[in-house]
């Protein structure tokens, strides 16, 4: 059957975790998502923290968000890798850029990393 655009689009499945696979590289993609997905939570953490000593402005508040729906995402990720979930994290990951830049912007205008 050949894909229609809708399909490969939106609801296409491009890859699942089989956890017999013996594919190393099936294994790396999945443990690397795990990883990853926890690394946005620590980020989030992170953020909650400083927005909790600081107490500068919502603004970090929709930032931790941010940072724990994309570590949602790369847990999902960890299992299926499907076109629907590429363009909800393109999204996610445009968020995470737009409020990194208002929170050093407008919060941390000395800072360039944190």
């Amino acid at each position: 059957m050949i894909p229609t655009a809708v399909d490969i689009l939106w609801t296409h499945t491009w890859w699942s975790y089989a956890k017999s696979s013996e594919l190393p590289l099936s294994q790396a993609y999945h443990f690397f998502n795990l990883f990853e997905g926890t690394a946005w939570f620590v980020f989030c953490v992170l953020v909650l923290v400083r927005r909790y000593r600081q107490r500068r402005s919502r603004l970090e508040l929709w930032y931790a968000i941010a940072f724990f729906t994309f570590g949602l995402t790369d847990f999902r990720e960890a299992y299926y890798q499907q076109s629907w979930l590429i363009w909800v994290k393109t999204v996610n990951l445009v968020i995470l850029f737009v409020l990194r830049h208002r929170v050093l912007k407008d919060l941390y205008p000395g800072s360039r990393l944190f």
